[in-house]
């Protein structure tokens, strides 16, 4: 079955210096699916997995968290996540066809915490990464941000 116009596939990041967080939705029902983080080096990820990703998912748009300070200004790493939107525009636009939008993202991880914490969450990040759930929470206000 075609999907409706207007619709979005889309996949979201929550950018990390060593993890970049990743969430699948779709605007029909606006809601999403965290998948597994990425490893990153300084930010930067294996961009095959990126590739893979886009490949296997085909999203028709692309959502980076944009982590400002809470008086609207950016960050060292809201630079460094647009950057991170700005490489996978440059690398797989042309190819993939994807619109890319930035996301205020302030609290998102706080916010992603304090959920786990709520779902019985140890607080162990390092074995229980929660880089995926911001991502998804993120892609959710996207959404609902969309339909406003």
């Amino acid at each position: 079955m075609p999907t409706p116009p207007n619709t979005h596939t889309a996949l979201a990041f929550d950018f990390g210096l060593r993890s970049i967080g990743i969430a699948y939705g779709q605007s029909l029902t606006g809601s999403a699916t965290p998948l597994p983080p990425i490893k990153a080096k300084d930010g930067i990820p294996d961009w095959q997995i990126i590739e893979n990703l886009l490949k296997e998912w085909k999203p028709s748009l692309l959502v980076v968290g944009l982590p400002l300070n809470m008086d609207d200004s950016e960050s060292e790493l809201s630079r460094r996540a647009r950057k991170f939107g700005n490489r996978l525009q440059g690398r797989f636009g042309h190819t993939f066809g994807f619109a890319l939008e930035l996301m205020d993202e302030r609290l998102s991880s706080f916010a992603a915490k304090q959920d786990a914490k709520d779902r019985g969450h140890k607080g162990d990040y390092k074995k229980q990464p929660i880089d995926s759930y911001a991502a998804q929470l993120i892609l959710e206000d996207w959404f609902r941000s969309s339909q406003a």
